[in-house]
């Protein structure tokens, strides 16, 4: 059996990690878009549409920059709710409707870091398909409040 080398094998990874979307840059990929805020601020997202990528939203982050969140995109309306268990960072959460209205937001959630089933559940008292998650006080750093809309 041949063994590659240290410089074809780096060549292969770096090869790998493109065609799979594994770069840096995010902004680029097919599950990030823009969000424009109503003061003309535009927020980069990633997209989470998926079961799995529902699940798992901001589990791990460290950090997140003041100009990019996450946007949960549901099927359906409905009554959603949103926790922050193995979330590193404190966040905002803005609902919005089918026609991208905020409709709830719930500002600087903090981290929970106990067991599972003792993390509090945030928002789902409105009718939203879509949750916008911001770094902790950005929604009131960009004036979003109840009944603005948002595009994207």
């Amino acid at each position: 059996m041949r063994v590659p080398s240290l410089a074809a094998s780096a060549v292969l990874l770096t090869t790998f990690s493109i065609s799979c979307g594994l770069t840096s840059s995010s902004h680029t990929d097919l599950h990030s878009q823009d969000v424009t805020l109503p003061g003309g601020q535009t927020i980069h997202v990633e997209t989470m549409i998926s079961r799995v990528d529902l699940m798992r939203g901001m589990m791990f982050r460290t950090s997140l920059a003041p100009d990019h969140g996450m946007l949960f995109v549901q099927k359906e309306p409905g009554l959603y709710t949103a926790w922050t268990y193995q979330v590193e960072i404190p966040l905002d959460m803005i609902w919005m409707d089918k026609s991208h209205q905020i409709v709830e937001i719930v500002e600087k959630v903090p981290p929970c870091r106990t067991k599972a089933s003792q993390c509090p559940s945030y928002g789902g008292t409105k009718i939203a398909q879509y949750e916008l998650e911001l770094a902790g006080g950005m929604a009131r750093k960009y004036g979003l409040q109840i009944g603005q809309r948002l595009e994207f």
